[in-house]
């Protein structure tokens, strides 16, 4: 469920760093223990994405040149290839898009991006502000692939850009380009992506019309890059989270209609760009807040059983990347599927447990079937892919780890589809329709890119995920 295809961030990184509390401006009320625990868990959930964003930020920028999936901020990173059965960084990997991606503060200025001419290649560049919205998607579906430049402004930014580059404004100075460009994966493809994400350039508005490289990163030491992000946020201290919450929401300013939420982050000491200090939480509120993590951790993980939608045995959401004033669903989403798309773009439906409610299990065969014109309905295109228990590839002998749009499948004489889950081989007459699955447990996700949004789409709910049943 959520799966992004890019939970490095959310997942697989982390941040070590230390804050200057200093003393605080406005000091909060003394509070009952009961009144604290409650207060400090609704002001957790709501900044929970903003620290997560900072310190996934800092430890995917903590390298002096691109490497891998991190770059310096001001860098892209340009993903060249799947990752196979040995990849291990990112949970969930995607094998249908190439990533380019990249981090730039946009609080001092705007940044431009340049993109190439795509030749209708289906592609998709999302850039998320720092409470996790997707605030605007150029790509295929909204801009066209011709040549394009736009220029990612910040808050308060008030200026004139060049001719012919559009702009587009985040509300916060954190930005996150986590763009995504279509491959068949062939050899021949992987050339073609390649020479389309070289062209894609990024500058500083102050160096347009000038030769630009970037400058190297400066690495800090200091920084932890092992120890997952999630559970680095989740060991915060309420002090430490909350004096980092006051310092990030400086520049990251709440959206107009968190102005409730504000008023009540006031109440515990959190205020936007003053320093942070719990002295005045008083002994029974000070004692509360320092459950305050775990609580609110455990809330954001125990809506996951509300906060989608099943289908025979299938779990998906189309609440995402856009998420307004539902702070329980903007922080699981960052907790478990950080960089979700909104769903005009892409829905993640994900199945642990086949027709009858049993978990999947390669010793087992499995069918999905497909009526005649009913594979997914989308605009971009869709995958089946498998995973094993822990969301990563196993090695099969075709080395395929998914069927979609682009596969040529072998139709039922009355032109439905049938795609067979199993760790055995189905033999030479089926094996076109084969997503070869693991020995052990296993888990399919779907991918739907670009949706259709007229009957039958799955946003409406018009076109129903066949379930997974075990083969008679």
């Amino acid at each position: 469920m959520f799966k992004s295809g890019m939970r490095t961030a959310a997942i697989g990184l982390v941040a070590g760093a230390t804050w200057n509390s200093g003393s605080a401006l406005a000091a909060p009320a003394a509070m009952t223990e009961k009144e604290a625990l409650e207060s400090g868990t609704e002001a957790y959930l709501y900044g929970y994405p903003l620290v997560t964003m900072e310190m996934s930020r800092r430890v995917m920028t903590n390298v002096a040149a691109p490497e891998g999936t991190r770059a310096p901020m001001g860098h892209l990173v340009r993903m060249r290839t799947y990752p196979d059965a040995t990849f291990r960084d990112v949970t969930a990997p995607n094998a249908d898009t190439l990533y380019t991606t990249g981090w730039f503060d946009v609080g001092a200025e705007p940044w431009i991006v340049s993109m190439p001419d795509m030749n209708d290649r289906y592609f998709l560049m999302p850039m998320l502000d720092g409470w996790t919205n997707v605030f605007d998607v150029p790509g295929k579906r909204t801009t066209g692939t011709k040549a394009q430049t736009w220029a990612i402004t910040g808050p308060g930014w008030k200026g004139t850009l060049p001719a012919g580059v559009t702009e587009y404004k985040s509300p916060t100075s954190i930005v996150w380009l986590l763009g995504r460009i279509y491959c068949t994966g062939t050899p021949e493809d992987y050339k073609a992506v390649h020479a389309l994400q070289d062209k894609v350039t990024v500058q500083p508005l102050s160096t347009w019309g000038k030769a630009f490289t970037p400058p190297a990163g400066k690495v800090d030491p200091s920084i932890d890059m092992k120890t997952p992000v999630r559970e680095q946020v989740n060991a915060l201290s309420a002090e430490q989270y909350f004096s980092l919450l006051a310092q990030l929401m400086k520049d990251n300013p709440p959206a107009p209609a968190d102005a409730p939420m504000v008023a009540k982050l006031a109440k515990i000491g959190v205020v936007p760009g003053k320093p942070f200090s719990a002295s005045g939480w008083g002994p029974d509120a000070t004692k509360a807040m320092q459950q305050v993590p775990k609580v609110g951790f455990e809330k954001i993980m125990q809506h996951f059983k509300t906060a989608g939608k099943h289908e025979n045995g299938w779990v998906f959401t189309t609440d995402t990347g856009l998420y307004g004033t539902d702070y329980i669903q903007r922080a699981l989403v960052t907790a478990i599927g950080l960089g979700a798309n909104r769903p005009q773009d892409a829905v993640y439906p994900t199945s642990e447990a086949d027709a009858d409610g049993k978990p999947y299990d390669g010793k087992s065969k499995y069918v999905m079937h497909f009526e005649k014109g009913q594979m997914p309905p989308v605009n971009g295109f869709w995958s089946l892919t498998m995973y094993n228990g822990e969301f990563f590839f196993s090695p099969n002998a075709l080395n395929r780890y998914t069927v979609s749009s682009r596969s040529k499948f072998k139709e039922n004489a009355d032109g439905s589809v049938d795609v067979y889950l199993q760790h055995e081989n189905p033999g030479a007459d089926k094996e076109a329709n084969w997503l070869p699955a693991p020995e052990g447990r296993f888990i399919p996700m779907l991918r739907l890119y670009w949706p259709k949004e007229n009957p039958p789409s799955i946003i409406d709910g018009t076109w129903k995920i066949p379930a997974v049943k075990k083969a008679s």
